[in-house]
């Protein structure tokens, strides 16, 4: 290619370079706030509009001392029987009358107790709101039998408190909660970028004065 041909091409190309900056420097500074609005508002529905809801049905033991116990016994019996609901023992037991295998039981059922009354709350979670109920009543009865075998070693008896009870609404948020917190995140992402974000330059310089000639200055003084 000759060298008119390239100062042709060069020439063509200019002014489409110079439309492109323009276009860049017209660009606000604050977009990434509003972009990250946007597309955590977007993730958020879509997850909420998405995910399957889920449903949380959830069962009570309580302890009881016998006569020969001491009553404060029944409070840490409670505790500590709250992390064997939990356990692989209490879970085969539990798996036919909940209708679902051990490791679906392990992964949608909790227990937690409190420090101030000897009573388990054992939780379990589910697609199907009778499933869930299920599931949390097959655990809490497992888990008053296993605690009948000890009886007589730990003088604590551990009795149904209350039945689990068939959610009629999903405990898992919605898709209006999951949007405003993808927005609330998407906003806080968006005013990082925008605090960290490099600085964009001005283009302008400041003029300088040359210095006076060594011959200036000696005919000045």
């Amino acid at each position: 290619m000759t060298e008119a041909a390239q100062e042709q091409e060069r020439s063509t190309f200019r002014p489409l370079a110079a439309r492109i900056g323009t276009r860049t420097r017209k660009v606000p500074l604050w977009w990434p706030l509003p972009a990250g609005i946007l597309l955590g508002a977007l993730a958020g529905g879509v997850y909420g509009a998405v995910s399957t809801p889920q449903y949380t049905a959830t069962s009570y033991v309580i302890a009881v001392p016998t006569k020969d116990a001491d009553p404060m016994s029944a409070t840490g019996f409670a505790q500590a029987y709250s992390k064997v609901a939990t356990q692989v023992a209490v879970l085969s037991d539990a798996q036919v009358a909940a209708g679902v295998p051990v490791d679906t039981l392990r992964a949608g059922v909790r227990a937690e107790t409190s420090p101030d009354a000897p009573m388990v709350a054992i939780s379990a979670s589910s697609d199907a709101p009778a499933t869930a109920t299920a599931m949390a009543n097959a655990v809490a009865r497992a888990l008053t039998t296993n605690a009948a075998h000890a009886k007589k070693d730990t003088h604590v008896e551990l009795l149904r408190f209350t039945r689990a009870v068939k959610p009629t609404e999903p405990s898992s948020p919605s898709a209006g909660l999951t949007t405003l917190v993808g927005t609330c995140a998407g906003g806080l992402l968006g005013g990082l970028a925008l605090l960290l974000r490099p600085r964009r330059e001005t283009g302008h310089t400041t003029p300088t004065v040359p210095a006076p000639a060594a011959g200036e200055q000696r005919g000045g003084a």
